[in-house]
């Protein structure tokens, strides 16, 4: 799918209101990034990537999460910084992405990006509760690039 069409079908507003309602409840920072053009690398690869570019490593307590989307490619990916990679592991990364697919397949792509934001900063807030001290470290806007 082009990326304009994907976009289109995005509803912006809703995807940064579910990223403030999750890190309304934990220290945890949450990010959306929109791949423009083609996806040479694998996905998982490319976001693993895109997460260091964006600084997303340097949050004070390493419990960043990048939702990195490639509509061109067909492809997307999860990923967590070490704190909460540690405390969840992989099968839910791979169950956050299998409801994302389940969503996108239908073209129900502003559900699939929500809801996984939604099941993340509930993990997140599991593990890292939002105390008087935290601050917003990363910007809460989708990345299109």
């Amino acid at each position: 799918m082009r990326t304009k069409k994907f976009l289109s079908k995005l509803e912006h507003d809703q995807i940064v209101g579910a990223i403030r309602a999750a890190e309304s409840k934990t220290s945890g920072e949450v990010r959306v990034y929109i791949q423009r053009g083609k996806l040479k690398a694998d996905p998982l690869a490319a976001a693993q990537k895109k997460f260091q570019r964006l600084d997303m490593h340097k949050t004070s307590e390493r419990n960043a999460v990048l939702i990195f989307v490639a509509p061109r490619a067909h492809k997307f990916a999860v990923v967590g910084d070490k704190a909460i990679h540690e405390k969840c592991g992989e099968e839910f990364w791979q169950r956050v992405v299998d409801a994302m697919l389940h969503c996108f397949r239908r073209d129900k792509f502003t559900e699939g990006i929500g809801g996984a934001i939604t099941v993340v900063g509930d993990l997140l807030a599991q593990y890292f509760p939002r105390d008087r001290h935290n601050r917003n470290e990363l910007p809460d806007e989708i990345i299109e690039d």
